[in-house]
Parts: structure tokens; sequence; C-alpha cells
């Protein structure tokens, strides 16, 4: 059968919270068959378990946050993509402040934990949750429509398309497709960064947002054009980005996707409204798992490989 996974042992990272620029530890551990992924506030009086699912997405303002009564976890997207994209279906996941680190900006670095401290199969059954009929969600009209749809496919890929008006972006692709039966995620998505802009900054830090960002954490732009000396580390990076995200709200459903995602303009908020549409409609999706791995569409049998 296809198989859960988890890890074979702990791992620990030490950061800043992007928007809170706290010092944060991070240690990720292995759990049982069907614990899923479990966010533990430990520097609580008393730890605080935040489950995964779409309903604990409590905010989504420049980031997802999940919650558990007062208990709240910021920023988890970029470290949820990196479990999606290596197939982690249980973990705990132990935080000392309110906020995943930012690490890198890019889900690269946590690709890079997990791998290190090694995946391991379970014996229970992997579940997929797959699409059967075209689920979408819409907001705004004319320039500032944006979009989000999951329609069926025998897998899981994602489409994704920006429009940013800014010399940068607009010299970049600004629609990108990533399919997991055909790409390999560390090398063509964890590693794209995430952006913003210097006009942005002060008003962000003003509202107490932005305080851990720097050049050594996100692509950061003039008016004109990156900042960074290092460049761009895609061509694309931009949207890919935006792709990188995606992967991590919807893995915030608490199971893999199988499905095609497209998107246009999208963002954490209408991730999650999406999950929240499909799971509004029980005749749009089933729970599916796979006795012979080899029956499974390509890119989940595989053990992601190690760096």
């Amino acid at each position: 059968m296809l198989q859960q996974r988890t890890l074979k042992s702990l791992t620990k990272a030490v950061g800043v919270g992007l928007h809170s620029g706290q010092r944060v530890e991070l240690t990720l551990r292995p759990a049982a068959p069907d614990t899923g992924i479990v966010f533990r506030r430990v520097d609580l009086p008393q730890p605080v378990d935040i489950p995964i699912s779409a309903q604990a997405v409590t905010d989504t303002r420049l980031a997802s946050t999940i919650s558990s009564g007062s208990a709240k976890v910021h920023t988890v997207e970029h470290l949820m993509s990196a479990c999606a994209g290596l197939g982690i279906d249980n973990l705990f996941v132990d935080i000392t402040a309110e906020e995943v680190p930012i690490l890198d900006g890019s889900a690269s670095s946590f690709v890079f934990l997990l791998q290190s401290a090694g995946i391991e199969l379970q014996s229970a059954p992997k579940r997929f949750i797959r699409v059967l009929m075209p689920v979408e969600v819409r907001e705004g009209q004319g320039a500032s429509e944006k979009w989000a749809r999951l329609i069926p496919y025998n897998g899981y890929k994602l489409g994704f398309e920006i429009d940013f008006d800014h010399p940068a972006v607009d010299s970049t692709g600004q629609r990108v497709e990533f399919d997991m039966g055909s790409g390999s995620y560390s090398r063509d998505i964890a590693r794209a960064r995430t952006f913003g802009f210097t006009k942005d900054v002060e008003m962000m830090r003003a509202n107490g947002l932005a305080m851990g960002g720097g050049l050594d954490n996100a692509i950061v732009m003039d008016d004109y054009k990156v900042l960074n000396t290092d460049g761009l580390r895609y061509n694309d990076e931009f949207v890919k980005h935006k792709i990188l995200d995606a992967m991590g709200d919807l893995h915030l459903l608490g199971k893999p996707l199988l499905a095609a995602y497209s998107a246009f303009r999208s963002g954490h908020a209408l991730n999650n409204k999406l999950l929240r549409e499909l799971l509004s409609r029980p005749d749009a999706y089933e729970v599916v798992t796979f006795d012979d791995e080899k029956s499974a569409p390509r890119g989940f049998a595989t053990l992601a490989r190690a760096w």
C-alpha cells in the first residue's frame, strides 16, 4: 500500500519571525500514524496543541495563521509547503513563540530540516482527498478580480498567474505550472523566496508587521528593481513563490489533494476560502487510499531524495 510518512528523528531550528521579529525555536518531531500535523505552543504556561485543518485557519492577512482558543501560530505556509512537497502526513511542530521562523524566506530550509531528520514510512495507508467535480471561488470584478479553483485530476498539479505592475516582476514569468508527477518540488519550487516592496515596509512596520524581514530572508524591490545583490534564484521566482504558498495553504486541509489547482491573483484568504467551499460540498470530493502504490499517481510513491 501507499504508506503514511513521518520523520525518523527530531530536528531543530532557531530563527526569527518575519512579521513579529521575535526569536523562535522550532522542533520537528515524529508522530504516530493518523496524528496529522500538529503545532504545539510549548512557550505557554500549559502547552496548547493546534492540529491543522481548513477550519483552524483564523487569519490570512499576509500569512496563514492557525488557532486553538487564544493560542495562535502565524506564518505556517512555508513549513506546510515543505510537508506537502515531501509528502509528510504526521508531525509534531513544537514552537516557542507565535510565529514560525522565516529562515531564508523560502521552503528550502524546511525541506533540508525534514530530509536531515529522515523520512519514515508508517504502517498505515496514506489518505488523499480526491476532487470529483470543479470547485471555484471568486472575488472582485474587472481589474480587481481574483479567483482560485480545483478540478478533477489524477495527480496533483498547480497553475498560478500573478499580475503585478512593477518593472522587476513584469520582466519575469508571471505564470507557472508545477506537476508533482513530473517535477521535483525541492529543485523547482522550494527555493522561491517571499517578496516585498520598500514602499510597503514603512506602513507594514507601523502596523507591527515585517519586523523581522530583510534582504537575507526576502526579495526586496524599490520602484524599479530587485535590491538583493545575488538577484533571483529562478527566472520566475515571484510566481513560483505563489505556487509554494498555495501548496502550503492547501496542505492545511489535513490530507494531500488529488486535483488540479489553478489561480489568478489568489492569496492566503482565497486559498482557504477554496478549501472551505470544497468541504461544504460532500459530493465534490472523496477520501481515497491506494492498496498498491503502483496504482497511485506519479510523484507520490517515491520518497524524496536527500540533499
